[in-house]
């Protein structure tokens, strides 16, 4: 691994504040229709996989004993971005339906946008904001699920996926050979019950029933409520369709995003319902420079799961040796896992490969591939 390279300055910062380079993109789709709806995604799948090919990889690592004080323009952009992604889902709604000259494929088109800003840079700033302890921190979180409802991702996410990703019990985990959209609808059809369950299981430890005020969804629940209110009031039903339009497509986008993280790799099951720590090689890293600025180092991913409480500007990249590699940044893979054969062929190979390297003592793969294992004895 790279030597350990000093951090903290704003300049240093600046990279990961692209995100706000499609703040004036959508709103000059939602002015000027025609090619300009199509702006904000290309930003974000078309000049971000060029600007990958042209700056290459970053391998070099910051020092992680970087105080928290010296992270303070980094961790600005997280901070902010929540009123930036409220005035911008509420503000065009709000436009196009009842000052705007959009037809209704340029509103698709448009509110496609903010989905994919809400997805791919909303919920991955809530993903950064929920690991921490911080309480402003935890509810800016929140707001930005709600804005695409798809709160329970926090319970599901910070109890479940992190304490079995690369086990039956993840639902999160894509298994071998399955195809995204297949993917998609088991997470949809399992992912809030086991939240549920999780939270559950958790009050029920301290002595608390399931409905107690504790529980999270109570939260969850209300938040999403007005964000839906705020979404009738900025644009009446057609204010509310738009909404549940960008929502859908964030929340493809995060799934999409979670499908290539952790596509075909499991932890050795080591018996009795136990499985091995989790370790780099559970997830697959991708140093690619430019996309890493826009997803403030998400594709980092392998250190994220080693170490799932440091903060985004200190996450570790590694070698191959010790992680596998996506040949490609995340936007660049997302696109391609849409379509399954395309995204089999490319990674399958990958993934054997995974499993020569780091577990060449394991011949049959078969349980690991149909999900026959026993689950965790203590998973939710």
């Amino acid at each position: 691994m790279p030597n350990a390279r000093p951090i903290g300055s704003l300049i240093s910062a600046l990279p990961f504040w692209a995100s706000l380079g499609f703040v004036p993109l959508v709103c000059a789709g939602a002015v000027w229709g025609g090619w300009w709806v199509a702006i904000a995604p290309f930003y974000t799948f078309g000049l971000f996989t060029l600007l990958d090919a042209v700056t290459g990889l970053n391998t070099s690592n910051p020092d992680t004993d970087t105080p928290v004080q010296q992270l303070f323009w980094y961790r600005a952009i997280t901070l902010i971005w929540f009123p930036v992604q409220a005035a911008l889902i509420y503000g065009l709604i709000w436009y196009v339906t009842r000052h705007g000259t959009l037809t209704g494929i340029e509103m698709l088109a448009l509110f496609y946008a903010v989905g994919v800003v809400s997805g791919g840079v909303g919920i991955t700033y809530a993903h950064e904001l929920m690991h921490q302890k911080s309480a402003l921190e935890r509810w800016l979180g929140d707001l930005l699920l709600a804005t695409t409802l798809y709160s329970h991702f926090r319970s599901e996410h910070l109890r479940v996926h992190h304490l079995w990703v690369g086990t039956n019990a993840d639902h999160a985990t894509a298994r071998y050979n399955e195809g995204f959209w297949r993917f998609f609808l088991r997470v949809q059809r399992d992912c809030p019950r086991s939240a549920w369950r999780s939270e559950v299981a958790m009050l029920s430890r301290a002595g608390k029933g399931p409905f107690d005020r504790a529980n999270p969804f109570w939260r969850y629940a209300a938040l999403q409520a007005l964000a839906l209110l705020a979404a009738v009031l900025a644009g009446g039903w057609l204010g509310l369709g738009l909404f549940l339009y960008q929502a859908l497509v964030a929340i493809t986008l995060l799934e999409l995003t979670n499908y290539i993280e952790h596509y075909g790799l499991t932890r050795r099951h080591l018996g009795e319902g136990r499985y091995e720590h989790v370790l780099p090689r559970h997830s697959w890293n991708a140093s690619h420079r430019a996309s890493n600025w826009l997803l403030i180092n998400l594709q980092r991913h392998s250190d994220h799961h080693y170490k799932p409480d440091r903060r985004f500007p200190l996450l570790q990249t590694y070698d191959p040796e010790d992680a596998p590699q996506l040949p490609l940044g995340y936007p660049a893979m997302v696109a391609l896992a849409t379509i399954p054969p395309l995204w089999r062929r490319l990674m399958n190979p990958r993934v054997r490969a995974w499993r020569r390297t780091f577990y060449p003592d394991i011949a049959d793969w078969s349980a690991y591939k149909t999900g026959s294992l026993p689950r965790p004895r203590s998973a939710a």
